[in-house]
């Protein structure tokens, strides 16, 4: 993805990786609540949410700590990590 994205952007490509790795039938990108908490009301666990940073690190070739995983708890956050990992890069 290119390190110059901006915010909604980023968003709108969080939630494709994570419809497409979790499999979601009933959500699309568009109809994703950015601010939805991602373990209470979606159900992640901690295998799914390893699994899509695991693909968010390929994607914007950036490293997500194991101890920032409980922050990341929606799209939106998980978006301005994304940010912060890429303007620390630059």
């Amino acid at each position: 993805m290119p390190a110059n994205q901006d915010i909604k952007g980023i968003i709108r490509h969080v939630a494709e990786i994570i419809i497409e790795e979790l499999k979601l039938e009933e959500i699309t990108a568009e109809t994703f609540n950015p601010d939805m908490d991602l373990v209470d009301e979606l159900g992640i666990d901690s295998m799914d949410l390893a699994t899509i940073a695991l693909v968010l690190q390929d994607e914007y070739r950036i490293t997500i700590d194991e101890d920032d995983y409980p922050k990341l708890k929606t799209i939106r956050l998980i978006a301005e990590y994304i940010e912060e990992k890429n303007a620390a890069k630059n």
